[in-house]
């Protein structure tokens, strides 16, 4: 009887320890977004475990990798970038990690918008406009989308045994991105197509606005530190005034001292701040980014 019960114990014993086993993430990823972290976890599930190396509230724009950032993306088998000269460092990160840590830049393939003064979307002045690529590519719905296909690919190719979870979690994933892309256009139709302008601080609602039917006109360029010169100042200020523009936005991380003279001198709204880069505490995903700006572009501009 002793020895039947210890062997029940050690049955037991045995099938907690491989329910454990069992449990353990498939995949270790580190991520350099906030935005990029949730998709992986929203692809990965339980099979990967997320190394946010770029937490919510972090400054994408300024962040350069300290040694022991470099220690924990060391011990991942994958790095996930946003990609299209977001992150400059990334060149060094590679000769940091070496070579069995690869590199993954995430939007690489999402199809990029240039910023160019000529074009249909008024871009900013010039000289922080031309030819640059916007790499706040995560702000479309349809962008997230082709980023979930191509991440289960990435995860599938690194861990074959789960792939058809992965491209399962992928295809969710996307009929979300869909679902909300729906909600954002149907709120959006509230907004006169002529009040659709949308003036914010800087360069980081392209593809937002090319999804959503909107006009972008940032004030300055890409990065936050960037200045606007007074000639592309007044011509803003007269753009405002010539459109009728409603509301200008600040962002949540930056509140740039322009946006205050343009408003003195228009006389015009401020809308509430809106997320610019995916960081904020409290919207860091894409669907907690989406729904805030949506809601207060809407709450501004429609009549």
């Amino acid at each position: 009887m002793k020895r039947r019960l210890t062997f029940s114990l050690l049955a037991a014993l045995f099938v907690s320890t491989a329910g454990m086993s069992s449990a353990k993430a498939a995949l270790r990823v580190a991520t350099l977004h906030p935005v990029i972290a949730d998709l992986a976890r929203q692809v990965g599930g339980d099979l990967v475990e997320v190394v946010e190396v770029v937490p919510a509230g972090g400054d994408i724009h300024h962040f350069e990798p300290s040694p022991r950032d470099v220690a924990a993306m060391t011990g991942a088998g994958l790095i996930l970038a946003s990609g299209k000269g977001l992150e400059s460092y990334l060149d060094k990160l590679r000769d940091s990690v070496g070579s069995g840590v690869k590199v993954m830049e995430v939007g690489r393939n999402v199809p990029s918008i240039r910023l160019d003064p000529s074009a249909e979307v008024f871009a900013c002045c010039p000289e922080h406009a031309h030819s640059s690529i916007d790499p706040h590519w995560w702000h479309s719905a349809d962008a997230m989308g082709r980023a979930a296909r191509e991440l289960a690919d990435e995860f599938a190719e690194a861990d074959p045994a789960n792939k058809d979870a992965y491209k399962a979690n992928a295809r969710a994933a996307e009929d979300r991105f869909d679902d909300l892309k729906k909600w954002a256009r149907k709120e959006v139709s509230r907004i006169p197509r002529s009040a659709r302008k949308l003036v914010t601080a800087h360069a980081a609602f392209g593809y937002f606005c090319k999804e959503y039917g909107f006009k972008a006109v940032p004030v300055l360029g890409i990065g936050r530190t960037d200045d606007a010169s007074p000639q592309y100042v007044a011509q803003t200020i007269g753009f405002i005034r010539d459109n009728n523009i409603r509301a200008v936005f600040p962002e949540d991380q930056a509140n740039p001292k322009v946006l205050a003279e343009i408003v003195r001198s228009t006389g015009v709204k401020i809308g509430e701040p809106l997320v610019a880069d995916g960081t904020s505490v409290e919207a860091h995903t894409f669907e907690a980014m989406l729904r805030h700006n949506v809601q207060a572009i809407v709450a501004a501009l429609a009549e």
